[in-house]
């Protein structure tokens, strides 16, 4: 399985902004190790919710761990069969170890979006 989730500059912390992330982890947990890689989207004019979205689709990952999400990007996630978890805390490696436990809720809601507010 591959996990994705947005992390800060520290690239441990999970991010509280899922389109302006500045890294995503990609973590395999069949080889139990990940990989940071620089969010093309985070600097977007707008459109860094889809535009991240498909990062992680392109990414093939299977799950996604976050704070929270806007609605467009939710569409673009679900539509690829990811699903979306609601991160405890803000250590990245505690989140996939409480996502393989079970202990992590579904994210079911989403936000309208920033629209090019930061």
């Amino acid at each position: 399985m591959k996990i994705a989730i947005p992390v800060d500059e520290n690239k441990k912390d999970v991010c509280v902004s899922f389109g302006r992330t500045p890294y995503f982890l990609f973590w395999d947990t069949e080889a139990g190790k990940g990989i940071a890689e620089v969010n093309p989207a985070a600097d977007a004019q707008g459109g860094a919710g889809l535009k991240s979205a498909q990062f992680v689709v392109d990414h093939q990952a299977d799950v996604l761990i976050t704070v929270r999400c806007g609605e467009n990007a939710a569409e673009v996630l679900l539509a690829a069969d990811i699903k979306i978890y609601k991160s405890q805390g803000t250590d990245a490696e505690d989140n996939i170890k409480l996502l393989q436990e079970g202990k992590l809720d579904i994210l079911d809601h989403f936000h309208a979006g920033f629209h090019g507010k930061v």
